[in-house]
């Protein structure tokens, strides 16, 4: 007899993954059937006609058939020969072949001199873990933590459906915090106290926190203090720290800068606090989502957890060797007065500037519907706009009608969660700004058509 729903195991039946839902399923049917769709469901920026950055590609190119330095020697200037050569030399067998569990130590050498220069702060290449991709190592980090089915993980609400989807599989108990949505969506220790003890008059066990910085879906930044505020949390309630920092490079808010949980944590000097950090080639200016590279480095963790976490990621032998090349690349960037230096800026910028130019677009177009409002798009890549509805209509429903009519595909914002009574949508600012400008008055024109009928 064939395999049937009732042969699986029930945590498996329960996970959700709200951007790739039965919206985005329909929108691919619509698609196939030769209607436009304007995807905004995903951050997937190469999708939505972001170029690749040119330093990234030329090494990848020439690591992986090294031979072409000599059919064409003038394609590759000196500086990506050298990183090339670096890295071969540090793989020792090439891209063809598994590295070590944790990754390509020169590799790991360059994001702990990375963490360094960012910082100002030391970091150890043996506390580094080269990933498929952030997800992996946040997945790894939770495999970690959730031992029991009275384990609980706080996560921000709105949350980034990866933290809640793990925590169903891995059959733990997702204790949700809410973000303030009326102050710019910060963290407030009096929501995460009340969040704490009601989780654990159920029961609850809760181990550690997600904090999302910049955040995913609010495209909020956080800032140092409210970062100290958390540390001392996490520290009075002896819980491990999950920092989601992918969008660090995306901070568009005149006077606002990235500040990572590390930094925070060196200067309190807490070095009884687990942190657990992650970062990752798909966002920022990169956009390589394909190539599935991050990492993540951990802080704080006894030496006999750290093996056990080596353990765990040597079940999948390593994380695919291009996606470690391309975090090389993300960290290792091209120096003044190196041949490809000029170029690199001139890309970098031009899409950092493009980005800071849709932040804005999507965030004021919003803004300008009656019955809409969205914060600031102050960094990452998404707006989370809070909307009035028709009464009966859900949000779910609203997003749906939207992509049927309007061949818009975003992801209501009950799949991210919200305060209940509310509704809202996740939308990133990734297509270009023409395209992005069309959106908000695709938006504009249904929500007016949706609200007449009432």
């Amino acid at each position: 007899m064939a395999l049937s729903l009732a042969d699986l195991g029930k945590a498996v039946l329960e996970t959700e993954y709200a951007v790739r839902g039965p919206i985005v399923a329909r929108a691919q049917e619509l698609e196939k059937a030769g209607r436009e769709i304007i995807y905004c469901n995903i951050g997937n920026p190469q999708a939505l006609e972001q170029k690749p950055i040119s330093w990234v590609r030329k090494i990848l190119a020439l690591a992986e058939y090294p031979k072409l330095s000599e059919l064409a020697p003038n394609a590759f200037p000196a500086d990506v020969q050298e990183v090339v050569k670096r890295i071969l030399e540090g793989s020792k067998h090439g891209l063809g072949a598994y590295s070590e569990s944790k990754g390509v130590r020169c590799i790991r050498e360059a994001v702990a001199q990375f963490i360094r220069e960012r910082d100002g702060i030391d970091a150890d290449p043996d506390s580094i873990y080269l990933t498929d991709g952030a997800s992996k190592g946040v997945q790894a980090a939770l495999r970690m933590l959730i031992s029991s089915p009275q384990d609980g993980i706080m996560v921000p609400i709105p949350q980034y459906p990866l933290y809640s989807a793990t925590i169903t599989l891995y059959e733990g108990k997702q204790v949700n915090y809410y973000l303030d949505e009326e102050n710019d969506w910060r963290l407030s220790e009096q929501m995460l106290e009340e969040s704490l003890a009601e989780a654990k008059r159920f029961g609850v066990k809760v181990k550690g926190i997600v904090v999302i910085n910049p955040g995913n879906p609010t495209g909020a930044v956080i800032d140092a203090d409210n970062i100290s505020m958390i540390i001392g949390f996490a520290k009075k309630h002896n819980l491990s720290i999950l920092a989601d920092e992918v969008y660090q490079e995306n901070v568009y808010r005149q006077g606002q800068k990235f500040t990572s949980f590390a930094k925070v944590m060196h200067d309190r000097g807490d070095t009884d606090v687990s942190l657990f950090s992650f970062h990752s080639t798909s966002k920022g200016f990169w956009g390589e989502c394909g190539h599935r590279g991050g990492y993540f480095e951990i802080r704080n963790v006894p030496s006999d957890v750290t093996a056990q976490i080596l353990k765990m990621q040597s079940v999948s032998l390593c994380s695919s060797l291009p996606g470690q090349v391309a975090v090389y690349c993300m960290v290792r960037t091209p120096k003044k007065g190196e041949a490809s230096h000029d170029e690199y800026v001139r890309e970098r910028d031009a899409i950092l500037g493009e980005l800071k130019t849709r932040a804005r677009l999507l965030a004021d177009g919003l803004n300008k519907i009656p019955g809409f409002r969205c914060n600031e798009v102050a960094g990452a890549m998404y707006a989370f706009p809070r909307m009035e509805l028709p009464k009966g209509m859900t949000d779910s429903q609203w997003c749906m009608q939207l992509l049927e009519e309007e061949g818009i595909c975003v992801v209501p914002g009950s799949g991210f969660g919200q305060i209940p009574g509310t509704a809202h949508f996740r939308t990133t600012i990734l297509p270009p700004t023409k395209k992005l400008a069309e959106v908000v008055e695709r938006i504009a024109r249904f929500y007016k058509k949706t609200m007449a009928a009432i």
